[in-house]
């Protein structure tokens, strides 16, 4: 199926799903189709962060955080991910995506992600940052929760405190030449 018909549907169901709250988890069940899969007859690692954006978009819109995103003239911005996969998703294979926002800081909110097959294997896990930005830089969370009406969720997982000393030991290293 086309990425762009993917995006639709994911709008779509922003829209028609019921309104949730930061810390809900949102689950979609869906297919290894014939164009996720790569040489090795698996889906292709790039391809589960691609579904994991389309969820990232169902779910602020689920929250409301979309229409006031567009309001404001800010756009999303993803900062970075880390994941691990365990096992392979073979073609017309049908799995779960489970998505929810765990924690944030200052300014980017971090949310956790899990393929999971139908014997309820985890098969890929991890976890993506995003922030918000406007004409001046990045939006403080402060700002953009409080004009949801809704309450930062102020923590960070353990997962996500040692991906962020790894980044942080990643951009400080030396260049490759």
């Amino acid at each position: 199926m086309n990425l762009y018909l993917r995006l639709l549907l994911a709008l779509l169901r922003a829209w028609r799903q019921p309104a949730i709250r930061p810390g809900d988890t949102i689950v979609r069940r869906l297919t290894v189709l014939p164009n996720d899969i790569d040489v090795n007859g698996h889906m292709n690692n790039g391809r589960y962060l691609t579904l994991v954006d389309l969820l990232l978009i169902e779910y602020f819109g689920r929250l409301g955080f979309i229409k006031h995103l567009l309001r404001q003239g800010w756009r999303p911005m993803a900062g970075g991910s880390f994941i691990s996969y365990r096992r392979g998703l073979k073609p017309l294979q049908s799995y779960l995506l489970r998505f929810r926002i765990e924690g944030s800081d200052a300014n980017w909110n971090f949310m956790r992600f899990e393929f999971v097959d139908q014997e309820n294997r985890l098969c890929a896990a991890g976890y993506v940052k995003g922030a918000v930005v406007g004409r001046q830089g990045l939006v403080p969370n402060a700002e953009s929760w409080s004009l949801m009406g809704l309450s930062q969720v102020e923590h960070l997982p353990e997962p996500v405190a040692l991906w962020l000393a790894g980044e942080s030991a990643l951009m400080a290293a030396p260049r490759l030449a």
